[in-house]
């Protein structure tokens, strides 16, 4: 019985995430731009995390207007990436702000969700502002139809030009 106990906070040791403290990022994004081949826009933070304490197996977690994403480990030590995506009637362009928590701040935040309380209070260890400009959804005339005048306005001038030089 001692053994298994042993066993188990060994295993409960093992298997636990490190804290960061002092986070050094550096943050990239891609937003979708063009609407006319995608159904949806679709968002990706990757960033570089370094901690004044060394930590490097740290779980990470993403806030994003409310809603919880796992955020992704990278081969790479110290590589993140969290991705998420919305319908292009539901994104306007502006800035959106992503907040990164630790397994102990985001017990925190999931706490005080199931309690009604203020989530504001409680805070990341990082955020992440990602710019996006808005999804083109295309010309507002399509080439078809602007093809379509042009060919009707070429076909106009020629058959009057004929017509004046045959009278």
């Amino acid at each position: 019985m001692i053994r298994i106990a042993a066993f188990l906070a060994v295993v409960a040791c093992l298997c636990s995430a490190e804290s960061c403290t002092d986070p050094i990022i550096t943050p990239s994004s891609y937003t979708t731009t063009d609407a006319v081949i995608a159904s949806e826009s679709v968002f990706i933070v990757e960033l570089s995390l370094a901690c004044a304490n060394g930590a490097q197996s740290v779980v990470l977690y993403a806030d994003i207007s409310g809603k919880q994403f796992p955020v992704t480990r990278g081969q790479d030590v110290g590589k993140y990436q969290v991705s998420w995506s919305v319908p292009h009637k539901q994104v306007s362009s502006g800035t959106y702000q992503v907040k990164f928590f630790d397994e102990e701040s985001y017990s925190a935040l999931r706490k005080a969700q199931r309690n009604n309380e203020d989530v504001d209070s409680i805070k990341p260890l990082f955020s992440v502002n990602v710019d996006h400009r808005g999804a083109w959804s295309g010309p507002w005339v399509s080439t078809e139809v602007v093809a379509a005048v042009i060919g009707i306005l070429v076909y106009y001038l020629a058959f009057t030009a004929k017509s004046a030089i045959q009278a």
